[in-house]
């Protein structure tokens, strides 16, 4: 199920059911597998604000101290995460892909179809960054401040390039983490995907509640091993498993006193809660995610910044109500007039590419009418003003009050 249903609740799980594969007619002549190859849409991501190189790695983790949560008779939990920071000149270094290619394949199968985007029309393997795999890390400036990202519930890693190859480019080191058994699909080395675990066959509102609530606190260890990994990379003694394996510079490059969460859906409410737990987090920013479990009331005492579609609001979600009621730290709302809950995510830019080619693909149901250039482009400036007064204690008047720059973007008091 696609992250976009699971993570919206009952009216979007509904949405999706409803949204049938479209119907594709033979032609007259049975094409190719080459032509069928180039006739599949492909499509572009948004270059990084900053013109500054930027690198990356695909890294797998083992937590070998719990059981997986999620399939207990699995002694350990794997994880695949990447790692983006501001890079020397790549060369010839090959640009990294937005998804792996058996990941790829498996979402064109499974996870696009509910979009209304019927299997076999588009070419998701061939998004390019504009990351090459592997370079040196740039370290001119330092140690790097840390960002780590979490996608929406269901989601894979991969659909958060947009915005943290801008914050690699803008000097951050940032790690984005895929959740085994619950994202549609992970790729590990060696071509071996894992699906995500199959939903119950009917999701009531309150067993959607009891998935979520699961999710969340696998999450939540999942975030914890990773932050504790990062630490181990920022004192020199490499990152998991794959250590020897890293891109010159990386080792030691963390800055361990300035870590931030960024989270979209389900991985705003985590970076919620490991900003109310966890003392290495400095602050965080949640992409129009409900919260679940306790900081849902406790709020935290950090800076925090929530980015909403425009039907949003705390009126209509109590968990937003509660969490800002009770938040005591720096706080900032921003509503995104016509955005939706998919626009904080690279669908704001993918899906518009292959309507242009698929004029059936329903849009505005997943990422709204925001024009995508214009929604991106806010984004990437407020999440990177946020972490740079509050990482870097650069200063900003950005949240101070609207700017004329983003009409789209209110500040909510």
């Amino acid at each position: 199920m696609p992250f976009i249903t699971k993570a919206a609740g009952v009216a979007a799980l509904a949405l999706a059911a409803a949204i049938a594969p479209t119907t594709i007619h033979a032609a007259s002549a049975v094409p190719t597998r080459q032509e069928q190859a180039a006739q599949r849409i492909t499509m572009t991501l948004p270059a990084p604000t900053e013109p500054n190189p930027v690198g990356t790695i695909a890294v797998r983790l083992v937590d070998r101290s719990r059981h997986d949560p999620l399939v207990r008779s699995k002694p350990y939990r794997e994880l695949m995460v990447s790692l983006w920071y501001p890079a020397k000149d790549g060369g010839s270094l090959p640009v990294a892909p937005q998804m792996a290619p058996l990941a790829a394949a498996d979402w064109d199968r499974h996870s696009a179809p509910p979009m209304g985007i019927a299997a076999g029309k588009v070419d998701w393997a061939a998004t390019p960054t504009h990351a090459r795999v592997g370079t040196p890390v740039d370290r001119r400036a330092g140690r790097l401040p840390v960002v780590v990202f979490g996608p929406g519930d269901g989601g894979p890693r991969t659909l958060g390039t947009s915005l943290v190859q801008d914050l690699a480019a803008r000097g951050y080191l940032v790690v984005t983490v895929d959740h085994t058994y619950e994202a549609d699909q992970v790729e590990f080395p060696g071509g071996r995907v894992v699906r995500a675990l199959p939903l119950p066959s009917k999701l009531t509102p309150r067993v959607i509640a009891k998935l979520l609530a699961q999710h969340s606190q696998a999450r939540i260890a999942d975030m914890r091993f990773v932050l504790d990994q990062i630490a181990a990379l920022g004192e020199g003694r490499g990152f998991g498993e794959e250590g020897g394996q890293l891109p010159a510079g990386l080792n030691g490059a963390p800055d361990l006193s300035r870590v931030g969460m960024l989270g979209q859906s389900l991985g705003g409410s985590v970076a919620a809660q490991l900003v109310h737990d966890d003392r290495r987090v400095v602050a965080g920013v949640n992409l129009d995610g409900g919260y679940v479990g306790r900081v849902a009331k406790t709020g935290v005492a950090k800076p925090f910044l929530q980015l909403a579609a425009e039907a949003h609001t705390r009126a209509s979600e109590p968990s937003w109500k509660s969490f800002w009621a009770a938040t005591t730290g720096w706080k900032r709302e921003l509503r995104f007039a016509g955005a939706a809950h998919g626009s904080f995510t690279d669908l704001q830019v993918m899906m518009p590419q292959i309507a242009a080619k698929l004029p059936q693909v329903p849009v505005a149901d997943f990422v709204g009418t925001i024009d995508p250039r214009r929604s991106v482009s806010a984004q990437r400036a407020y999440v990177a003003a946020f972490f740079d007064l509050h990482l870097n204690k650069k200063p900003t008047r950005l949240f101070d009050a609207p700017d004329a720059r983003y009409p789209e973007v209110s500040l909510i008091p």
